[in-house]
C-alpha cells in the first residue's frame, strides 16, 4: 500500500502536477505574510491616532455644537480619507490573519475584536507622543503627503470658519484664520453675542465672494481650538499681529493695497471693499 503511495507521488512529481518547494520558499512567505501584517497594524495605530487628533484639536466637532445648523460645516471639514484608509488598513489587517496560522488555533472573531481594541488603545497612547502636531506642522509646512492625511485641516471652509477676532465692527467681524483675514457678515446672524476683539470663535453660515455670511456664531475658548490656534501662530507669527503676504482672497497687487489701508487706519472691511474695486 505505501508503495503504490509512494509510486503514484513520484509519478505526479514527474509529471510536474505536484511541485517540490524549498523550506526558505516557506520560511520568506511567512517573513513576508508578517511584515506586511506588522506594517498595516502600525499605520492602523498612527491613522486612528491621527483621527482623535483631529477631532479633538481642530473645529470639526466644535460644528455640531450648532444643531442643525452646523451639519454641512461638519461634513464639509470630517477627516474622510484618514477614516477611509484607517477602515481599509483594518479589513487588510484582518485579511492578513486569516492567513496566518494563529486562525487556526482561535476563533476569527475573537482575534479580529483583540486585534481592533489593540490598535485603538496604541493609537490613544500614542497621542501623549505628539505624532499629530508633528504631521500637522509638516502639513502647513506644505508636504505632499501630510496635507493629504490631515486634509481638510489645511483647506477653507464654506460652511463654517473659525479664527480669532482682529476687528469688530458694527455688522461684521474680520476673524483671522489659519489660511488669512476672513471677513464674517453678522448682518443676518441669529442671537449675536458681546464679541470682543482677541476672543475665538466659531461661526457657520455660507461663503459668498470674500465673505463669509454667518446664521450663527459662538464664542470659545483658546483650548478649545489648540490646531487653529497654531495655525493662525503660523500664518500670522507669534504675536499673530504680522499680516502674511497672501492675506487671503486677494491677488498680491491687492494684499498690497490692504496693507497700505490698514496701515493709514481705516477699517478692515471698509479696505477689503477698497481693493477689491
Amino acid at each position: 500500500m505505501e508503495d503504490e503511495l509512494e509510486k503514484s507521488i513520484m509519478e505526479e512529481i514527474k509529471s510536474g502536477q505536484v511541485k517540490i518547494r524549498s523550506k526558505y520558499v516557506f520560511v520568506a512567505e511567512k517573513l513576508g505574510l508578517g511584515t506586511a501584517f506588522a506594517l498595516s497594524v502600525l499605520l492602523s495605530v498612527l491613522f486612528f491616532n491621527l483621527i482623535l487628533f483631529y477631532l479633538k484639536e481642530t473645529d470639526n466637532l466644535k460644528y455640531l455644537s450648532f444643531g442643525k445648523f452646523g451639519i454641512f460645516a461638519f461634513l464639509e471639514s470630517f477627516p474622510y480619507l484618514l477614516v477611509v484608509a484607517f477602515i481599509i488598513l483594518i479589513v487588510l489587517s484582518g485579511y492578513l490573519i486569516t492567513k496566518s496560522d494563529v486562525s487556526y488555533k482561535k476563533p476569527f472573531g475573537y482575534l479580529a475584536v483583540g486585534m481592533v481594541a489593540s490598535i485603538m488603545v496604541m493609537g490613544a497612547v500614542l497621542t501623549s507622543a505628539n505624532v499629530g502636531k508633528i504631521i500637522e506642522t509638516q502639513a502647513r509646512g506644505g508636504m505632499v503627503p501630510a496635507r493629504m492625511l490631515l486634509d481638510p485641516m489645511t483647506g477653507v471652509r464654506n460652511s463654517g470658519v473659525a479664527g480669532i477676532v482682529f476687528e469688530e465692527g458694527e455688522g461684521y467681524i474680520v476673524l483671522q484664520t489659519p489660511q488669512g483675514l476672513r471677513n464674517v457678515d453678522l448682518e443676518r446672524t441669529e442671537g449675536v453675542p458681546e464679541i470682543e476683539k482677541g476672543q475665538f470663535v466659531v461661526a457657520v453660515g455660507k461663503k459668498e465672494g470674500y465673505d463669509f455670511k454667518a446664521d450663527k456664531i459662538r464664542i470659545f475658548e483658546k483650548k478649545d481650538l489648540p490646531a487653529v490656534d497654531r495655525g493662525i501662530e503660523s500664518k500670522f507669527g507669534a504675536d499673530k499681529k504680522n499680516l502674511p503676504e497672501n492675506i487671503f482672497y486677494f491677488e498680491k497687487k491687492e494684499s498690497s493695497c490692504v496693507k497700505e489701508c490698514f496701515d493709514s487706519g481705516k477699517e478692515h472691511k471698509s479696505c477689503f471693499e477698497e481693493c477689491r474695486k
